[in-house]
C-alpha cells in the first residue's frame, strides 16, 4: 500500500502522515479523497475522532467528574465529546468489582487544556484552589503529636508489662 497524504477537510492543505491535526484550522485531519482509504466507510472511532477539537486535546489528564457507574460515566463522555473535548473513563480505585461489570463508579479525565470547559460543559464546579499560607492549623498537629505520644507510652507500658513478671 502506498503512503497517502493527509488533508485538512476544511481548508484541504496536505499534511505529513506524522500530523494529526491542520496547524491552519485545528480539524483533525483525513485522508485525501481518491484514494482507496475513501472508499472504506467510515468507522464510529474514526467518526469520534473528527468530532475532538485540537485545542481540547493538550496535556495530562485531570479528574473532572465523577460518575457512580458505566453507563453514566458514557453518558458524560459523549456530552464532553459533542463539544470537541476528548476524555477517557477509568474505574475508581478501591471499589472492588470485577472489570467486566458496569457496576462501581468511574472517574472521567479529560486533557488539561480541555478541563475548565469540560467542567463547564457537564457544570462541575473547579476545584478551589488551597489558600496561600494555611496549612494545618496548630491545635491539629499538637493533638496529632499528643496522640502519638499516648500510643507510644500505651505501647511500651504493654511490653513493660509483658517482660515484667
Amino acid at each position: 500500500m502506498t503512503a497517502q497524504a493527509l488533508v485538512c477537510a476544511r481548508c484541504g492543505t496536505p499534511q505529513g502522515l506524522d500530523e494529526r491535526f491542520c496547524p491552519d484550522c485545528g480539524l483533525p485531519l483525513v485522508h485525501s479523497p481518491g484514494v482507496a482509504a475513501a472508499a472504506r466507510p467510515v468507522t464510529a472511532a474514526q467518526e469520534r475522532a473528527r468530532k475532538v477539537r485540537s485545542a481540547y486535546a493538550q496535556g495530562p489528564l485531570v479528574r473532572v467528574a465523577a460518575a457512580r457507574n458505566q453507563p453514566e460515566a458514557e453518558l458524560l463522555q459523549g456530552l464532553l465529546l459533542e463539544h470537541g473535548i476528548p476524555s477517557l473513563v477509568r474505574r475508581s480505585g478501591g471499589f472492588d468489582v470485577p472489570d467486566f461489570l458496569a457496576a462501581g463508579p468511574r472517574d472521567v479525565l479529560v486533557p488539561q487544556s480541555g478541563e475548565l470547559v469540560a467542567r463547564e460543559t457537564i457544570g462541575v464546579p473547579a476545584p478551589r484552589p488551597p489558600l496561600p499560607g494555611r496549612s494545618t492549623s496548630a491545635w491539629v498537629r499538637a493533638l496529632a503529636a499528643a496522640l502519638a505520644v499516648f500510643i507510644v507510652a500505651l505501647v511500651a507500658a504493654g511490653v513493660i508489662a509483658a517482660i515484667v513478671p
